[in-house]
């Protein structure tokens, strides 16, 4: 079977190709892509081909599909995995497989699997730690948004406190949290804000971002008033319009500093301002993931003594965390759609996601059978035909939010892929 991917040969050399898949094997699956979101990961990926950990140093020789954050239909099953999945069943896949130690993951480090591709073929690796996950619901793109949601997850999870006199972590954010994060209005931010106000469960939740379009996105579709429903007091602040030292003002927001600090871009002063309004027994949680190796912040090590201030940081989640992000989608307890802000065919991608760091908004949302230029929601209404009209229609009424109505009309409508 022929396949349409996107394909990693070294440092910013992406190529949309076709090219034949061979037959799986008995341990192996064949898969259908339907929606892919692009993460800054694959971004960095594609930057540091080679020299990224993830990436194999003979990719020039074996290029690589590119793409983790995937969902899709499974097509045909190998022998050996036909009692446990059926064609036709909707699939997630946790890409941090961590197989025998190693680092190798979809979207990085296989020739065959991908989430920038129509057809894929599932390695047995996949299906041996558990990390092909069933995918109940409706659309697409919440399959797709179920990875990065594990990876909010995960580091929620992975915070911790502990009690006077034991050594024994308690894991989360603290009880009653005081809780900010830090550059929190981007799609990950996004997540990390729905996650907190409507299943974590802090008292106070603060969240900063330099950019205001962002920022006033977020109150848009979380607003504070909404969050007190969840029992959550919420305020969005730009650092920028404050007078005085911004952690003074963040001080000022809450009685004994704050439980649990969540750093959301690699930027050396915001570790620094997360230390400093950190309170004892307190969590810094560095979400971000720096490019640069060398990336480091000054830290008040005298607190990390007589305070006990601790540090972590994540990289992905598992596919416990996973599934908990498919399951809270699947109730409806949780709605991470406002992290999209464009969708595209997989025509889109290469350009998509070398110039990533420079296109505004959320996540992109690629329909790997479309043929699409990559268009932002907001500038729906600005493009000619009736595809988008309707589209902008949809959205609109949705409050500017992607939808499961959305994507159904756009699978239906949009040029395909020839």
């Amino acid at each position: 079977m022929k396949t349409k991917a996107v394909r990693l040969y070294g440092k910013k050399d992406l190529r949309l190709e076709e090219f034949e898949l061979p037959e799986i094997k008995d341990d192996e699956i064949l898969a259908r892509v339907v929606s892919d979101s692009i993460c800054m990961s694959s971004y960095k990926g594609a930057v540091q081909g080679p020299d990224h950990k993830r990436i194999p140093d003979n990719v020039e020789e074996n290029p690589v599909l590119v793409g983790h954050e995937f969902c899709g239909e499974l097509v045909k099953i190998g022998e050996k995995w036909s009692d446990r999945f059926e064609a036709g069943q909707k699939f997630s896949i946790q890409p941090a497989l961590n197989y025998k130690g190693s680092l190798d993951a979809p979207g990085y480090s296989f020739q065959y699997i991908g989430g920038d591709a129509t057809y894929i073929i599932i390695p047995s690796q996949v299906m041996e730690m558990d990390c092909l996950l069933d995918y109940e619901g409706e659309a697409f793109f919440y399959g797709s948004l179920a990875e990065p949601m594990s990876c909010i997850i995960g580091a929620f999870n992975a915070s911790y406190h502990t009690v006077p006199g034991s050594y024994e972590h308690k894991m989360g954010i603290a009880d009653e949290s005081t809780m900010a994060i830090l550059a929190g209005a981007g799609p990950m931010g996004l997540g990390a804000i729905e996650y907190a106000v409507k299943v974590a469960g802090p008292r106070q939740l603060v969240v900063t971002d330099i950019d205001g379009n962002r920022l006033e996105r977020a109150r848009k579709v979380l607003p504070p008033e909404k969050a007190r429903d969840y029992g959550v007091k919420l305020e969005y602040i730009n650092p920028t319009e404050v007078e005085g030292p911004i952690t003074d003002y963040l001080l000022s927001l809450v009685p004994d500093k704050y439980d649990d600090v969540f750093v959301f871009a690699p930027v050396d002063t915001l570790v620094e301002q997360a230390d400093q309004i950190l309170g004892k027994d307190g969590c810094l949680n560095f979400f971000a993931g720096p490019t640069d190796p060398d990336f480091s912040a000054r830290m008040n090590f005298y607190d990390v003594h007589y305070s006990a201030k601790h540090v972590v940081g994540t990289s992905g989640g598992n596919s416990e965390d996973m599934r908990e992000a498919l399951s809270l989608m699947g109730r409806g307890q949780i709605d991470p759609a406002a992290m999209i802000t464009h969708i595209g065919g997989l025509n889109s991608v290469v350009e998509t996601t070398l110039r990533l760091p420079e296109i505004p908004g959320g996540k992109k949302l690629i329909y790997t059978h479309l043929d699409l230029e990559l268009v932002a929601l907001d500038r729906l209404v600005e493009k000619e035909g009736e595809l988008f009209s309707r589209l902008a229609e949809l959205v609109a009424e949705n409050n500017g939010v992607w939808s499961v109505e959305a994507e159904k009309y756009l699978l239906e409508n949009a040029p395909r892929m020839e």
